[in-house]
């Protein structure tokens, strides 16, 4: 399988010609969850770009350190903090800690979250908890512990939130976190209404498929995946991270309660003719294989 010779293929700015001045965020202190790795990182690494201070929040030491270390080859003032989006108790110590050591956090990332392929009717009550709970407690655990504080403090600030293209569709074998991700989504358009008084804005940013060091895919399948993409590439994250960094700039004062959909029109794929329907209980993994 290959792209026919006229289909041009647009490939995202390298990471180091950001679109993001260096300093639209300078000042500004963002905590991030899930911070450490994968997605959240990738928000991270364009909010660090853009000028701002960046509060890792995860759920190992281990791995909200690492994350931290790459962050810092950018220059900026970085904490590393561990502590479960479920609790509370561990939020607000993440807050106070963050505060304490890089100032007023006016930036919110909720990217905490955890996925695996399993068919609808195989979820144990555990497994629909350990994705939900994550999901939809963790954010809106952070969101309400951040926008408190801002009340509290007079200021302005800016959530965005990690969603997926699928809310609209579903997806095989994803229906605990089909339902979690649209869970944030809604959430995300609540908060914005309840907070647009008090200059806090909320979006989303709904991800088509970001390969990153955990997704555990290899070139092959990231390639042959995008061909199958309108775009003919599989999204990098850079581009998801700087979309992200937009909407939480100036440049998208006038932007709240927003999903906005970057999956390289993978949503466009529907067709009139089309390889005949595989049942995802017939397949070997219900998110199916890369022809």
């Amino acid at each position: 399988m290959s792209l026919p010779g006229h289909h041009r293929v647009y490939e995202a700015p390298a990471f180091d010609t950001p679109p993001l001045p260096p300093d639209m965020l300078a000042g500004k202190v963002a905590l991030v969850t899930g911070g450490g790795s994968g997605m959240g990182l990738g928000m991270a690494m364009a909010l660090a770009q853009a000028g701002a201070s960046i509060a890792v929040f995860g759920r190992t030491a281990e791995t909200a350190e690492k994350g931290a270390e790459e962050l810092r080859a950018l220059g900026r003032p970085i904490g590393a903090y561990v502590g479960d989006v479920r609790k509370p108790d561990d939020i607000a110590a993440a807050f106070d800690a963050a505060e304490r050591e890089l100032g007023l956090v006016t930036i919110l990332a909720n990217n905490a979250g955890a996925n695996y392929p399993v068919l609808a009717e195989s979820v144990s009550p555990g497994q629909w908890r350990s994705v939900t709970r994550i999901a939809i407690d963790g954010s809106f655990l952070c969101s309400t512990e951040f926008a408190r504080r801002l009340i509290a403090a007079r200021e302005g600030g800016a959530i965005v939130n990690n969603s997926a293209q699928y809310i609209w569709s579903g997806f095989p074998g994803d229906a605990h976190s089909a339902a979690a991700k649209a869970a944030i989504a809604t959430m995300t358009a609540a908060h914005a209404a309840d907070w647009k008084r008090h200059g806090i804005r909320a979006n989303c940013v709904a991800a088509g498929f970001f390969p990153h060091a955990r997704s555990n895919t290899s070139n092959v399948m990231e390639d042959r995946t995008g061909l199958m993409i309108p775009v003919g590439r599989v999204g990098r994250m850079r581009e998801f991270g700087w979309v992200s960094a937009f909407l939480c700039s100036p440049l998208a004062a006038g932007i709240t309660g927003e999903t906005l959909m970057i999956d390289g029109g993978d949503s466009l794929r529907r067709q009139l003719m089309s390889p005949a329907f595989e049942p995802p209980r017939d397949r070997e993994n219900p998110w199916g294989n890369v022809p």
